[in-house]
């Protein structure tokens, strides 16, 4: 197996992994905010034997700035983690993980407006595709119409967009540091920001599957993702590990159907097709226009 395929082979698995996420938020029957707290510290106990096992654990890992960055982009991870979780239960998994993925145009915005990157007509096209496809979602809801509940979902998805760029905008401005570690930082950086909060004694079973759903996404989705998720772009050419990144959503809509048989509407699907198109048209630098190729010079 060629480097390429086997870093092919772990972002696929990462993504896919990613695509259960909401199943076992929701098999939990746990409080979003204890979910979160709770994949934080399981996620911190596996990404502490990880970064220990590689010699990470240093005095000079990380400087006291790059600390600082850390943990800010910590606690945007964590809100972020807070909203799309919350969105489950109003907007469904599919439509709320399809809406959480306009976060590459929330990048591009903060791009533009912090660091001058000006944006290109294609992007600019594609933003404007998927403000459409959002507006239909908008428009649509598990009952032919949009629900106070389903509109506040779409409006948590967006938010929890809006955060998980705003920690990859961060993550951008530390350089030399081992994705893994800054992982690590942020979930530590979670554990106290929810640790006031949540429930510290172990959780009430709300079935058999509470402790084994709360493990996975800690120890599974936050642990094994992330060294697969990073391991795979070492390996992996920016298009490609791009391309194959859209398995995330997929699944997640796959897993909806399946295990919750929640059938999205019309305008959902056309909505959720508009925003993912827009989304891969971005990430992969698709061009919206087309351009005529220049005749050739005559050589007579």
């Amino acid at each position: 197996m060629t480097t390429q395929t086997r870093g092919a082979v772990e972002m696929v698995l990462a993504m896919a992994m990613s695509g259960t996420i909401g199943w076992f938020v929701v098999i939990s029957g746990q409080p979003v905010l204890d979910v979160v707290f709770w994949r934080c510290l399981f996620g911190a106990v596996t990404l502490l034997a990880v970064c220990g096992a590689r010699g990470m654990l240093r005095r000079d890992a990380l400087s006291g700035r790059q600390l600082g960055l850390a943990a800010l982009g910590g606690a945007a991870v964590v809100l972020n983690w807070l909203l799309l979780f919350g969105a489950y239960s109003r907007a469904t998994i599919s439509i709320a993980t399809t809406v959480y993925n306009t976060q590459p145009f929330i990048l591009v915005a903060l791009g533009a407006a912090f660091l001058g990157e000006r944006p290109t007509a294609s992007k600019l096209g594609w933003l404007a595709i998927a403000f459409l496809g959002v507006l239909l979602l908008v428009q649509a809801g598990p009952g032919g119409a949009p629900s106070p509940g389903y509109l506040l979902g779409i409006a948590m998805a967006l938010g929890a967009a809006f955060f998980y760029a705003l920690a990859a905008f961060v993550a951008k401005r530390l350089t030399g540091v081992a994705p893994i570690l800054l992982v690590l930082v942020q979930v530590w950086v979670g554990l106290l920001m929810l640790a006031p909060f949540a429930h510290l004694p172990p959780p009430r079973f709300a079935s058999g599957a509470t402790w084994p759903a709360l493990v996975t996404l800690g120890a599974v989705h936050t642990g094994v993702v992330f060294v697969l998720l990073y391991g795979a772009i070492q390996k992996l050419p920016t298009a490609v590990a791009g391309a194959l990144s859209f398995t995330y959503p997929l699944v997640a809509i796959l897993v909806d159907i399946v295990a919750f048989g929640h059938r999205p509407q019309a305008l959902q699907v056309l909505g959720g097709g508009a925003v993912l198109l827009a989304a891969a048209g971005t990430t992969l630098g698709w061009p919206l226009a087309w351009r005529r190729p220049a005749p050739a010079a005559d050589q007579t």
